[in-house]
């Protein structure tokens, strides 16, 4: 060991030894969120390098410990405690309008930051800090139901994530049967749109005729951020259940058709942090290289919103009176072709006509809307699972990506608030 190693480990040591000292003798009266709200001050405040490594990693272990009680204290204190100084604001705001030159802005920069964000940005340097600082927003969104002030926290770590997990941090990989059981016990674990039943279930998932592809970061190699499941087939689907069959053979030299049939973000700290996009672009990419033949990119998505929408909407000028209680009642298996026709016509005019502003006002067509697709075909009986009647009366939806009108498509919805559909979609309304 040469003698720059000798000293910076002896550095290391002596910044451990300094913590250790102090984690060895907390204040008495200091437990649970009081006293990582004190630790925080200490990090905000500490210079040296490798015992604020040792500082940074005793807060993300400290925040670990807290119960879901003990949570809302501690975002309490990073709003109230860690937040802006209104009055230097004013101060530094004042003094640019005298003499708007780069000292007095750069004042003014230092003064809007919270210092929240530099207690993140050194929390974020723990080995293992990212993921402490995710599954915290996680943890903040849930408590600002009953705490909506909490959102000034909540768009600092949102500001930050949105650089730190930007696309070119991140590392698309494959996910197949020899994959780490780590990850996929994750993968089981995140499947948010079609419950994976166990390791048979991923495993006919991960077959020759499907695959899955997920976006990583290297702060988090081994936990998947978001990660999407297609199959290869001959033809547009029309039902989710044949695509989740087990089946012992399916051959797919035929295969000429791409169908994205679940997509799943993993962490709701990331909430926000647009990178499913992405990951669609690269995985079209990847198939063109793999499989030249295939010429139709298409999803099977579900419908969220729409039950929702559905059991508050005004049907009086939609749907025929006689049949506005019927289209509100729960759906099965069996119903009259008027129904039928009716909730097809509504969930047209959901999809096509309910806007969240200017955009799609369901989740799901607003992620591929957004993303240059177009309403291909709705689908009746397509998703008959308690989730899928819940939620969308049993319908689903093909999105269609069409390489050639993806940039137009894109550029429509956002600057015109114009939705892309096929004849067969409007023709419904």
């Amino acid at each position: 060991m040469n003698a720059l190693s000798k000293a910076l480990t002896s550095v290391v040591e002596v910044g451990r030894e300094i913590l250790a000292r102090r984690m060895a003798a907390p204040d008495p009266e200091l437990g649970g969120a009081a006293a990582l709200t004190e630790l925080c001050r200490e990090l905000i405040q500490h210079r040296g390098e490798a015992s604020g490594l040792a500082l940074a990693a005793e807060v993300a272990r400290r925040y670990e410990l807290l119960d879901s009680d003990q949570r809302p204290q501690f975002f309490d204190s990073l709003l109230s405690e860690f937040g802006v100084d209104n009055q230097q604001i004013l101060a530094t705001a004042e003094a640019y309008r005298e003499s708007p030159d780069y000292e007095h802005l750069a004042a003014l920069n230092r003064a809007v930051e919270a210092p929240r964000l530099k207690l993140f940005r050194r929390i974020n340097m723990a080995d293992g800090g990212t993921a402490t600082l995710v599954a915290m927003r996680g943890h903040l969104r849930e408590a600002m139901d009953g705490m909506p002030e909490l959102r000034a926290v909540d768009s600092d770590l949102k500001h930050l994530f949105v650089s730190w997990f930007n696309k070119g941090f991140l590392e698309m990989r494959r996910i197949s049967w020899d994959t780490p059981a780590s990850v996929l016990e994750k993968i089981i674990a995140y499947e948010a749109v079609h419950a994976i039943n166990g390791w048979d279930d991923l495993r006919r998932r991960l077959d020759s005729d499907r695959a899955c592809f997920a976006f990583f970061h290297p702060a988090m190699p081994t936990d998947p951020l978001v990660f999407v499941e297609v199959a290869f087939t001959e033809e547009v689907p029309g039902a989710i259940a044949p695509l989740l069959a087990s089946t012992d053979s399916n051959p797919v030299g035929a295969a000429d058709t791409v169908v994205f049939y679940s997509i799943s973000n993993c962490h709701a700290g990331l909430a926000g942090v647009s990178f499913g996009n992405f990951l669609i672009k690269q995985v079209v990419e990847e198939v063109l290289a793999e499989r030249p033949g295939v010429n139709t990119f298409v999803t099977l998505s579900p419908i969220p919103g729409f039950s929702q929408w559905l059991a508050k909407a005004n049907l009086s000028e939609l749907v025929d009176e006689s049949l506005q209680e019927a289209v509100r009642e729960p759906v099965g298996k069996v119903v009259s072709a008027e129904v039928r026709d009716a909730l097809l016509k509504l969930c047209a005019h959901y999809l096509l006509c309910e806007k969240s502003g200017r955009l799609a006002r369901d989740p799901v067509a607003r992620f591929h809307l957004g993303n240059g697709a177009r309403l291909h075909r709705l689908h009746w009986a397509a998703d008959l699972s308690e989730k899928g009647k819940r939620q969308s009366a049993g319908m689903m939806v093909n999105y269609l990506y069409d390489l050639d009108r993806i940039e137009i498509n894109h550029e429509e919805y956002f600057d015109q608030g114009i939705i892309a559909a096929s004849k067969s979609i409007s023709r419904l309304l």
